[in-house]
């Protein structure tokens, strides 16, 4: 049976070949589903068998572990908040097209611990009187395209030099009315700002 290291080893590596156009995207998500049901390290090392080998590529680290197989992704999911509050967080599967909807209540996305399929994730927040909060980790593009009405649609989050096809890529858009749709990087385990002085607001991160 493998390890854990032993697939996310030739997960990396499948990654490195496919961000430097060594596989195509077909091959690589066949690949890469297939790494993680193998069940011997035979069949884990069948997968690079007649690839060339991998060197030294400059690919940023991290970010091929973010990602999970396309056929285990699934297609659309929704949370739901409405006069309370409702979210997602630590280790998931984020659907290809998520739909988000806050009427008079908080919705909270933390995609910290989350893993995306190749590509771009569709991400759709509505918030009517109510908040939809998405916490983003390093290395994952953000392209924000919303509209507010009363109220606020901001993208703080987002690594614009995460251009390589290994980093997923967010689309969020979507509308706020009278209410607030908010995109912001956080470190997992990041603290807030701490005690604000008077006069100052009182908004931290430890309110996400």
């Amino acid at each position: 049976m493998p390890t854990a290291n032993d697939r996310e080893r030739v997960v990396q590596a499948l990654s490195t070949l496919f961000a430097n156009d060594g596989l195509s995207m077909d091959e690589f998500e066949s690949r890469l589903e297939r790494a993680y049901k193998a069940v011997s390290v035979e069949q884990l090392t069948a997968l690079l068998a007649d690839l060339p080998a991998v060197g030294a590529t400059g690919v940023a680290q991290g970010a091929a572990t973010r990602l999970a197989p396309a056929g285990e992704v699934p297609a659309r999911g929704v949370v739901i908040a409405v006069m309370g509050a409702s979210g997602r967080r630590g280790s998931w599967l984020v659907p290809r097209h998520l739909k988000v909807f806050a009427v008079m209540g908080g919705a909270e996305i933390d995609l910290r611990e989350a893993r995306f399929a190749a590509g771009v994730t569709e991400i759709e927040a509505y918030a009517v009187m109510g908040a939809v909060k998405i916490l983003v980790p390093p290395e994952v593009r953000v392209e924000t395209v919303g509209l507010a009405i009363m109220g606020g649609f901001e993208g703080h989050a987002g690594d614009a030099t995460a251009l390589s096809p290994l980093h997923p890529i967010i689309r969020l858009s979507g509308l706020a009315v009278m209410g607030g749709v908010e995109a912001k990087t956080k470190l997992l385990g990041q603290k807030g700002a701490g005690r604000k002085k008077r006069g100052e607001s009182s908004r931290t991160d430890q309110d996400l």
